[in-house]
């Protein structure tokens, strides 16, 4: 440093702190950090198809989730099946059409909000287990029935997805009876 330049009060106290400036320090990185999370740009996946608010008293409990079938029967999965969850289907199906998911939280006494995204229901006679996840790959079919593998297969479900894809996951959850709930993935 010249003679005749003094340093200035910050770069004293940041020597006597420990920081060095010089051209020796790496310059501070300005440039957005596009990786971090939250910053990528891309928005996060839809969640609903619907969501509305519906008045609906008589159900006991916070939460309830149910599946409308595509005949408009109510399955209730969370809440107590006795109780009569029509009011909450029909705020529904002002905006979405069975067959669908919801999920519905209290926000008062009598007051309710719904989510709910639509679902594919299809019948498949003589399905073994409770979950299915069938996946074709280049001709090699994999099926796995209630987490383990399992030998055959399930011709109804296999000419759905092969009618849309050649490599796919199918993923089948079983609703009531033979009727179950398909989310087909193509690879």
């Amino acid at each position: 440093m010249p003679l005749w330049r003094r340093k200035s009060l910050h770069e004293r106290l940041a020597e006597e702190g420990g920081v060095v400036f010089g051209p020796e320090t790496p310059a501070h990185d300005t440039y957005p950090q596009w990786g971090e999370a939250g910053i990528h740009g891309l928005h996060r996946p839809r969640e609903w198809d619907a969501l509305v608010g519906a008045e609906a008293p008589g159900i006991a409990g916070e939460r309830a989730r149910f599946v409308a079938l595509p005949d408009g029967t109510l399955v209730v999965e969370e809440g107590d099946e006795d109780q009569d969850l029509a009011g909450l289907a029909e705020a529904v199906e002002a905006s979405l059409q069975p067959p669908y998911r919801a999920e519905a939280v209290r926000q008062g006494e009598a007051r309710w909000t719904v989510g709910a995204r639509s679902i594919e229901v299809i019948e498949l006679l003589d399905a073994m287990g409770e979950e299915l996840t069938l996946t074709m790959r280049e001709g090699v079919r994999e099926l796995v029935v209630d987490g383990a593998r399992a030998f055959g297969g399930v011709p109804d479900l296999e000419r759905l997805a092969e009618g849309r894809h050649s490599s796919y996951v199918a993923r089948a959850g079983r609703l009531d009876g033979d009727l179950w709930e398909v989310e087909l993935h193509p690879l």
